[in-house]
Order: structure tokens, then C-alpha cells, then sequence
């Protein structure tokens, strides 16, 4: 279905954000979660082309360079096979390197520190996001996450799919940025919709304080 170009791209410049790459599936009152890695937003060239670019990169890279916004630095990327399944427009990333890094000091949301590693995501649990607020103010927040969605609408049928991307905040719950958004709806057979309320992620995160 998708035939996109998989040449490798040559890409350079600095990061703006760096926020996990999970995608969620969810089957009508059930969801699950892959964690794959990170999402950096990078200000830059890639290709021939000067913009705002996004690259996936797996855990292991995150370890070993502890990516952070301010680094400048340079690698190798193919386009997404399936845009529907990826944050990134870029992934299957290599040669990395980290050519000089200008950190920016932060103490108050949006979080701009390191990244903490996906174990300590998973620990921690979200919340949904409303997508407004996340695009204005939570697109450099090491907490939020724009999620892939795979829908399947009917378990009798699972090869029958539908997709989308929702925004979700791991971080404190006393963030004053913060906004819950509307109700999550979740299609499922013969037209009906099961709605996600406010108790299935204060459930999923009674394991932190207001701050943590």
C-alpha cells in the first residue's frame, strides 16, 4: 500500500524535542502499549530540504548518546513505510553523531531535561492530553507523547482496522499546563462506542503523588 522512497536521507541539525515513540492498539475496552524507542524533533536540513523534521530512534541510541534538546548533531534516516504507525516521518536511523551541545537550564514545565528511559514511562502511566494544549504548549515536554492508534473495531473480524493518533502527559500531576480534553470514544461492533472515562488513567497512574 505504501511505496514510499527508501533511500537512506543524510540529515543534520539541532533538537527542539525529545519525547518516547509508543504506539498504542486498542480493542473497544482494551489497550496495549509497544514501547519502541524515541521521537526527536529536529530544526535542521535533511535531504536538500531546510526544515523542522522528526526522526524515530531505538532505545539502545538513547543510551548510549542521552539525547537532549540543544545537541547539534548529524545521521542517516529512510522515510516511515506506514505514516499511519509513526509520530516520525523518519525512522530505521543510523550513523548518529553529536557534534556540540548548547543544553537550556529549565526548571518549570514544559520539562526540557533528559529523557528518562521507557521502563520509567511504563512505570509511571498517562494521562490523556487534549491535542489543542498539547500542540501549543507540550510539543518540547520530555512528558508528552503523540501516540499512532490502531483500532480494531471488531474482534471477530481483527484484520478489520482503523487508525489515528491521540496526545497523552506522563508527567507530574500538578503540571499547571495540564488539560484533560474531551472523553476518548472508542468504536466497536455494530456501531457501538465504548467511552474512556476519567477513572481508567486515575487507575492507570495511582501509583504517583500529585508531583511525581
Amino acid at each position: 500500500m505504501f511505496n514510499h522512497n527508501m533511500e537512506k536521507l543524510q540529515w543534520h541539525g539541532k533538537i527542539t524535542s525529545v519525547q518516547p515513540r509508543i504506539r498504542l492498539s486498542r480493542s473497544f475496552d482494551e489497550r496495549w502499549h509497544n514501547y519502541l524507542g524515541f521521537n526527536l524533533r529536529i530544526n535542521g536540513v535533511i535531504g536538500d530540504e531546510e526544515r523542522e523534521f522528526i526522526i524515530a530512534v531505538g532505545e539502545s541510541a538513547h543510551e548510549r548518546f542521552r539525547f537532549r534538546i540543544g545537541m547539534t548533531m548529524s545521521g542517516v534516516s529512510v522515510p516511515v513505510n506506514d505514516p499511519r504507525l509513526e509520530t516520525a516521518a523518519f525512522y530505521k536511523t543510523s550513523r548518529i553523531k553529536v557534534e556540540s551541545t548548547d543544553l537550556p537550564d529549565v526548571n518549570e514545565p514544559p520539562f526540557t531535561g533528559e529523557a528518562p528511559d521507557l521502563p520509567t514511562y511504563r512505570w509511571r502511566g498517562h494521562r490523556r492530553l487534549d491535542p489543542r494544549t498539547y500542540r501549543a504548549k507540550c510539543t518540547t515536554c520530555i512528558w508528552g507523547c503523540r501516540m499512532p492508534v490502531e483500532l480494531i473495531i471488531d474482534n471477530w473480524k481483527p484484520w478489520i482496522k482503523d487508525y489515528r493518533f491521540e496526545t497523552f502527559c506522563y508527567g507530574p500531576k500538578s503540571c499547571k499546563l495540564y488539560r484533560a480534553g474531551a472523553v476518548r470514544k472508542v468504536p466497536g461492533r455494530n456501531g457501538i462506542v465504548w467511552e474512556e472515562e476519567d477513572w481508567v488513567e486515575e487507575d492507570y497512574t495511582s501509583n504517583r503523588g500529585p508531583d511525581d
